[in-house]
């Protein structure tokens, strides 16, 4: 990974964010939003999720350049759930097989790990995201189940593939 940087976020990154994961609503099936959502909208999201006491982190290169980013979120709201967290990650579409996402997933996983969490989701749009699939399975994450043509988007139906990673003690002891 030459060259490429990790941080937190901040408020100037969001233009990049939001050029990113527009790219992917409107050219992939990692997202099942149809229009991207603007930087305020954006914005709106990164600030709930940073309220909420998730990290969400930036890969750049050594220039500064945002090349992808990653947060943690609720998977659910329910208080039963208050233990894990859904993951999610994007990469430019310039930066791919750059090892971004090997940097942005392990940091990410460490991070709620260390904010006490013990399990992570990946809720995987497309089970032909082979790049997304791939770096889960490297980063610890074994498939968990599937929804099949849960979604339609770009004329064809979508699944969505769940993988999940323990995290700290993961299920071995109760939580604190």
């Amino acid at each position: 990974m030459p060259n490429l940087l990790l941080r937190d976020s901040t408020d100037a990154d969001i233009p990049a964010i939001a050029r990113i994961y527009g790219h992917w609503v409107l050219n992939g099936r990692a997202s099942f939003e149809l229009d991207p959502p603007g930087e305020a909208e954006m914005a709106r999201r990164r600030e709930a999720v940073l309220a909420a006491g998730y990290p969400y982190l930036v890969a750049t290169d050594a220039e500064g350049q945002v090349l992808g980013y990653a947060y943690a979120s609720a998977y659910r709201a329910r208080p039963a759930y208050r233990f894990s967290v859904e993951n999610s990650i994007y990469v430019a579409p310039e930066a791919g097989r750059r090892g971004v996402g090997r940097l942005l997933l392990p940091a990410l996983v460490d991070r709620c790990a260390a904010l006490g969490y013990r399990l992570m989701i990946a809720v995987i749009g497309d089970s032909g995201n082979a790049g997304s699939i791939g770096l889960h399975s490297a980063c610890g994450f074994t498939h968990a189940g599937l929804l099949p043509a849960v979604g339609w988007k770009h004329g064809r139906w979508v699944d969505s593939v769940f993988m999940t990673r323990p995290l700290g003690e993961g299920p071995t002891t109760a939580p604190e």
